[in-house]
């Protein structure tokens, strides 16, 4: 599978949008030089090859659930995708990543209370056959958080070449 080609066009569009992504096509292709057209079908084909996607961004506030935490996961190794894809079927648990280092699997939650998370970590996850032991850290103060990179999702096309 060969990566999408971006060039120079694409890139001034996507960090136009990235700043604003609800400026019209008509001012983009007026600030780059370009048609109309030519502006609608880079989006839309940033769009279908999962480059670029529109998406609201809320605050923590607004989940009710003001405090963020990760929950890390040690596993059997040869059970990391199954145990990491239970994970991700609890409602509070807000994203799983399979990684490298300490932990296999690291998980964030979105909580408002401790004993909520206390009961995702201690009597859920751990209870989990393959799951060895879970160590949750609780954000403090976030420091930096930029919104605009990346939003964390699955990838489709991974996904679909892992079965």
């Amino acid at each position: 599978m060969s990566a999408p080609l971006i060039d120079a066009l694409d890139h001034q569009l996507i960090e136009i949008l990235s700043k604003d992504a609800r400026i019209s096509n008509r001012k983009i292709a007026a600030d780059l030089g370009v048609t109309e057209g030519t502006v609608r079908g880079r989006i839309k084909r940033l769009q279908q090859e999962g480059m670029i996607a529109f998406t609201a961004i809320t605050s923590f506030g607004l989940a009710n659930s003001a405090k963020l935490a990760f929950i890390g996961v040690q596993t059997d190794v040869d059970q990391v995708k199954q145990i990491a894809a239970e994970i991700a079927e609890l409602p509070m648990v807000n994203a799983v990543l399979i990684t490298m280092g300490r932990f296999n699997i690291l998980t964030f939650c979105l909580f408002s209370e401790l004993d909520k998370l206390h009961a995702v970590a201690s009597d859920q996850i751990l209870a989990i056959k393959g799951v060895h032991h879970v160590e949750t850290s609780i954000a403090v103060k976030t420091v930096k958080y930029n919104s605009r990179i990346v939003k964390i999702t699955k990838d489709e096309k991974l996904i679909a070449s892992d079965k």
